[in-house]
Parts: structure tokens; sequence; C-alpha cells
């Protein structure tokens, strides 16, 4: 006997399956995979080139400073590389020279900078032009205005720019880079000259965003100038300060081109080796690829210890 199904019922054999919960899942997964492919892509390459120019030579450094290479066989050493470098007198110099330039350079190079963009900011009229000027140096190429500084600025002979200077206001003139005394803040100035325009810059980014409000209630209250840096410009800029602190202190301490260009590495008497030089002397000049990356190594962990420092008081703050 045939069953006759009532009319708009659906039988159970044609019903259709329940979609499986796994296909909209995965189309989706899919989907977002083919929108972000570009991003991945280009995420992928610059992981790569990250790994294969940074991390890739830090590991290796970190291993070559516990072996020692002769005629083309490695041995394992241990500490012995880090022994030698501690006994060498000329790493303890370059050291005292390289701090020494870090405390001249936050003295002029991170002072200067702040006070220039204060003044810049008090302009009316032709900030552009202003701005351009300052940063001017920045897009100079380094060798370029080491040369010009060594060549015409501190020459020796009353030819040079700062010597005439010095002599038309009846001021003795200098040795310069030939004088020992003179070795470290003769780069320093230099070095100020050349990097300040990108300070300059990020620190008037950074006053065009306090609110003028704040000075306007300074100067009712009757705050000068300096009162109105000291309790205004200051604290609403302080972590900026901070950052640029921390910057100055990275790059100082990694001062290799202006000994090289305006001492001829060492200088007077070692007044201008730096312990970026002394990697360079040991791993070209002596062929001692061993003791350069122990010292590499010992720069690294001086300079993290400073970035942890700095970490920590800035997490403090906040």
């Amino acid at each position: 006997m045939a069953i006759i199904s009532a009319p708009g019922a659906v039988s159970e054999t044609a019903r259709p399956a329940p979609p499986s919960p796994a296909g909209p899942r995965r189309t989706s997964l899919g989907r977002k995979v083919r929108d972000n492919l570009t991003g991945h892509a280009f995420l992928i390459g610059a992981v790569l080139c990250f790994v294969v120019f940074s991390w890739y030579p830090m590991i290796r450094g970190v291993v070559m400073s516990f072996q020692r290479t002769r005629r083309g066989e490695t041995t394992w050493v241990g500490w012995d590389n880090y022994a030698r470098i501690l006994d060498d007198p000329s790493f303890w110099t370059a050291w005292k020279n390289t701090f020494y330039f870090t405390v001249l350079a936050l003295v002029l190079g991170y002072v200067v900078p702040f006070f220039v963009a204060i003044l810049l900011n008090e302009f009316r009229h032709a900030k552009g032009y202003l701005r351009i000027l300052v940063y001017l140096p920045v897009m100079l190429p380094p060798a370029s205005a080491l040369f010009l500084f060594k060549f015409y600025a501190y020459d020796p002979s009353e030819a040079g720019l700062f010597n005439a200077i010095l002599k038309a206001l009846h001021l003795p003139t200098s040795q310069w880079m030939q004088s020992p005394d003179m070795t470290m803040p003769a780069m320093v100035l230099a070095s100020t000259w050349m990097n300040m325009g990108s300070a300059v810059l990020i620190y008037l980014a950074a006053l065009q965003n306090i609110p003028g409000e704040l000075y306007e209630a300074a100067e009712l209250d009757g705050a000068g100038v300096w009162r109105r840096i000291r309790h205004v410009t200051i604290p609403q800029t302080r972590l900026i300060l901070a950052l640029l602190a921390m910057l100055q202190i990275v790059a100082t301490m990694q001062l290799f081109i202006e000994p090289l260009i305006l001492a001829n590495g060492a200088g007077a008497e070692d007044s201008a080796t730096s312990v970026a030089y002394l990697i360079y002397q040991h791993g070209f000049f002596q062929n001692d690829l061993n003791g350069a990356a122990a010292l590499g190594v010992i720069m690294l962990v001086v300079l993290a210890g400073f970035s942890a420092v700095y970490v920590r008081l800035t997490a403090k703050q906040d």
C-alpha cells in the first residue's frame, strides 16, 4: 500500500543535512588568512631580516666570545677571552673615555637641544625656515660633517675657524684634537652639532602638545620664564625627556666615528680611545675576533643594564 505524503510535507529522505559546524569556521579562517596574506608576507620578511642581521650576529658574537680561533681551528676556552680583555690597560682607558664622553654629551648634547626647541617654539614667524636650519646638519653624511670640523673648524693654526674666533676675542688659541684635554670636548661639540636636529624636532612636537592654558595660568600667577620652564614645560615633557636621555646614553656609549675621523683613532695619549673603537682595533688590526666579541658582549651587558634601569624608573613614574 503506498503512503501518500501530505501537501507541503518533506520526507525524511529528502530533508537536507544540517551544515557541519567545522565548515563555517574553516571558511572564516581561510578568509582571514587570505585577507591578511600580504601583511603576513611583509611581516615574515621583516622577521627574517631581523633574525639574519640582528639576532644571529648577536648570538654568534656571544658564542665567539667563549672560543679561540687559531689557524682555522676553533677551540672552547671559556672565560679566557674576558680575563684577557680585563687585564688589558686599554680596556679601562676606553671605558673611562667613553663615560667621560657620555657625561659631556648629556651636559651639552642633551640640554642644548631642549632649550633650542623652547626658543624655536616661541618664534611667531619663520618657524619652518628655522626648523630646516636646525635639522640641516642631520641630513649631512656624518663623515663629511666630521671632516669639515677636522680640517676647517679644528685646524690648530690660526687659520682654523675656532682659533680665528678666539684670536678675534683676544683669547688664547687651542690645539683642539692635538690636545689631550680638549679632545673629548671637541668631539662632543661636533657630535652635538651633527645630531641635535632630530632631538629638537621631537622636543618641538612635545612642546606643541602642552595646553596653552597652563602657561596662561602660570603667567597670571606671576611666574617668569624660568619658573614656567621648571613648573610647566619640564613636567609636561618628562616622558620625552626620559626617553631621549636613555637614547642619548645608548648612542653616546657606542662612540666610534668621531674618534676614528677627528682623532685618527686613539687620539693624543689615548685620549679618544672608546670601547667601540677598541673593538674595531681588536677585530681588524690585531686579528683578535674572539677578544672583539668579548668586548662587544661586555658593552651589550652594560647597555642592557642602563636600559633595565630606565624601564624600572619609568614604570615607577607611570
